[in-house]
């Protein structure tokens, strides 16, 4: 378990540092097209860095913003509040999560924030309102395994970086819509390599962004899985949780494509379609809920 939370914290170090890269030749390639000539480079270093802190520091409350979450209460949340204190026990997590609840039909939850320090829980109350106790307790342990083994960072500040990177994207590309640039005798060849791969990147960020956000998110549902039948030891409960969330016909109504990989299980739905996927494929954010079950069922 200490080796999957230092090598999380080793990919979220990498993956920040990319962006970066990334996101500072993005805005370079926007400033040159609006001609900005030596200012460029120094905004684009200072509108990266700004974007890789903010990411950081406020990722969890961005996510929670845009989901229109509330703080949960003893006096409505009771029974939520009372299993994060159970699971608190044998957690070995420092601190307690902070609890919020999303007003939709849909079960489903999500954990987030920057460390187990800084954590955060959040639940429909679909989820309050259709699972069991037992059932409850399993997502809830899913979601603190997250905040365990630090995924939470690191699927946070992606999903907020490929919003952040689809945005730019759109904005810009309404700017070439509408007249784009014009061409500049005196940019150097340095600038045209650094604008030519500022496009490049500009083009195809948001498909490997997307492609690493679902490969990560994959990998860390099975891990969070088995670590929560350490904290319930009661495989059941999950198995049954997670039966019930799939079979689920309702659609998130808070959820985008840039958080979708936070989820226990993807919040989207395809309303009528009753044949059930076997396995994930490359744009699944989600193992499918039967490779799930079955590695929860070979659990020893």
């Amino acid at each position: 378990m200490f080796n999957s939370s230092k090598k999380n914290k080793f990919e979220s170090g990498i993956i920040i540092s990319i962006f970066i890269i990334i996101i500072t030749l993005i805005t370079y390639y926007i400033c040159n097209a609006l001609e900005l000539g030596n200012l460029s480079i120094i905004i684009a270093l200072i509108f990266s860095l700004v974007s890789a802190w903010g990411s950081y520091y406020y990722s969890d409350k961005i996510v929670l913003a845009t989901c229109k979450a509330r703080p949960a209460t003893k006096e409505e949340d009771l029974k939520l509040v009372n299993i994060l204190d159970a699971l608190m026990v044998s957690s070995g997590l420092s601190k307690k999560p902070d609890l919020y609840v999303v007003e939709d039909s849909q079960p489903n939850a999500f954990a987030t924030g920057r460390n187990p320090e800084h954590a955060v829980i959040c639940v429909t109350t679909g989820l309050l309102e259709k699972l069991n106790y037992y059932e409850l307790e399993g997502v809830i342990a899913h979601e603190m395994s997250h905040i365990k083994n630090y995924d939470i960072l690191l699927s946070a500040v992606v999903s907020v970086f490929i919003g952040f990177i689809v945005m730019i994207s759109d904005i810009f590309s309404r700017f070439l819509f509408w007249g784009g640039s014009k061409d500049r005798d005196d940019d150097s060849k340095a600038n045209g390599i650094l604008m030519l791969l500022g496009l490049i990147f500009l083009i195809l960020s948001p498909i490997f962004g997307t492609l690493m956000q679902l490969a990560l998110s994959r990998k860390r549902e099975f891990l969070a899985d088995s670590t929560a039948i350490e904290l319930t030891r009661n495989p059941e409960g999950l198995i049954s949780a997670l039966q019930k969330l799939d079979n689920d016909p309702n659609e998130l109504k808070t959820a985008n494509s840039a958080t979708a990989n936070m989820y226990i299980v993807n919040p989207f739905r395809k309303n009528g379609n009753k044949k059930k996927k076997k396995s994930s494929n490359l744009w699944s954010t989600h193992p499918s809920t039967e490779d799930r079950i079955n590695a929860l069922k070979n659990i020893h």
